[in-house]
């Protein structure tokens, strides 16, 4: 198979919805573009929302992206645990639901540097394989712990023992995490925003050019010559910030652009 072509190049804000897997949106861009094609944070098929996608030459620009903030809405059926965490999981634990007090409470322990168990059915590896894999032969073990950032996380609605959340996190924070901690299991997630991309920027067919898709990191502007010499590996730029010539991404740190 030829490789894939490195353009057109850019940035394109996707809004998944619940039922493909990350893979088939990025595959479904590919298709359609015939470049070389990535996403910058997963989404699983259950959940919705800002999917990250990166076009032909900008792949190279996802170390920059993966680790933003993310910020999602979610309902948590606070009577029972699944076997997921998600409602594709069987039911494996009931209880009641707190009381308004005591959610707050808890969420109240939630917020800011906390340790979470990664949950059995997700994508981390474990010995080389896929933890999912592992959980639907019964075969996984000890998870692993991470720790993540809460920076926020608000009550929007709590009702008949379900729980309607809107938090930011860390990246690399698992949702179904907090939610077991909390007792329950995720109904719906909804990512809603990347660091500074919303779902509501959203467009499938549009493709941000390179520039544009790390606005978080300062530009600066170099003349012709120092963006050859850039391109020739003469001269370089430090690691968080772009250098920019007549509107162009020229490279960021050592990751170059192609002309």
């Amino acid at each position: 198979m030829p490789p894939r072509s490195l353009s057109p190049s850019g940035l394109i804000l996707v809004d998944k919805p619940a039922g493909p897997s990350s893979f088939d949106v990025v595959a479904r861009i590919r298709r359609r573009t015939r470049a070389r094609t990535g996403h910058a944070g997963t989404l699983d098929p259950f959940a919705s929302g800002l999917l990250l996608v990166l076009s032909g030459a900008a792949t190279r620009l996802a170390p920059w992206l993966v680790g933003l903030d993310k910020r999602y809405l979610t309902e948590i059926d606070l009577t029972a645990r699944t076997s997921t965490g998600d409602p594709e999981g069987d039911v494996v634990e009931e209880g009641e639901a707190p009381d308004r007090a005591e959610l707050d409470r808890q969420l109240a322990e939630l917020r800011g540097d906390v340790e979470l168990t990664v949950p059995a059915a997700s994508a981390v590896k474990i010995a080389g394989e896929r933890a999912y894999r592992l959980h639907r032969r019964g075969e996984v073990g000890e998870m692993p712990v991470r720790r993540s950032r809460i920076e926020e996380l608000d009550v929007i609605e709590y009702l008949d023992g379900v729980v309607r959340l809107d938090l930011r996190v860390s990246s690399g924070t698992y949702v179904r995490s907090i939610e077991d901690l909390l007792g329950g299991h995720c109904q719906t997630l909804s990512r809603t925003a990347v660091g500074p991309f919303t779902v509501d920027e959203a467009d499938e067919r549009r493709i941000l050019p390179a520039v544009d898709a790390l606005p978080f990191l300062p530009a600066v502007e170099v003349t012709a010559e120092e963006a050859d010499a850039i391109r020739g590996g003469r001269m370089h730029t430090p690691t968080d910030v772009r250098a920019v010539h007549e509107g162009d991404l020229v490279a960021v740190g050592r990751v170059v652009m192609p002309v």
